[in-house]
């Protein structure tokens, strides 16, 4: 019988849809800033994720969108998420050493699951 590998630290979380890129950060000043909408969508995930610790070493991420429509560029969900889920489920998002991510459609239940787990020494 094998033993299951455990993870010194791991979360997995389902989580809302965040906004799109485009509504996700402004240039003010000349400096690129987060929206309001940016904003409320970071302090709902603090609020959901309160009881987390974010993780101290190296992660990875797998996580699933399922868009609410056929739109929105996978990678723009990876740079919204990332930036959403930093100081909540690791403290930096260089922490990040590893990243997969799908992209699914569901009009009735749009959400973003999400895996995250710290990288052993061994790799694992």
């Amino acid at each position: 019988m094998t033993t299951p590998i455990t993870r010194a630290a791991e979360h997995t979380f389902t989580l809302p849809v965040p906004p799109s890129a485009n509504r996700y950060w402004r240039v003010w000043n000349n400096r690129i800033v987060v929206t309001d909408e940016a904003r409320a969508y970071k302090q709902e995930l603090k609020y959901r994720l309160g009881n987390c610790t974010p993780i101290q070493g190296e992660v990875c991420i797998n996580f699933t969108v399922f868009r609410p429509a056929k739109r929105g560029d996978l990678d723009n969900y990876n740079k919204i998420m990332l930036d959403a889920l930093q100081g909540i489920a690791y403290e930096n998002d260089n922490q990040i050493v590893e990243i997969h991510s799908f992209r699914e459609d569901d009009k009735e239940n749009p959400r973003v699951i999400i895996y995250i787990y710290e990288r052993q020494e061994n790799g694992v």
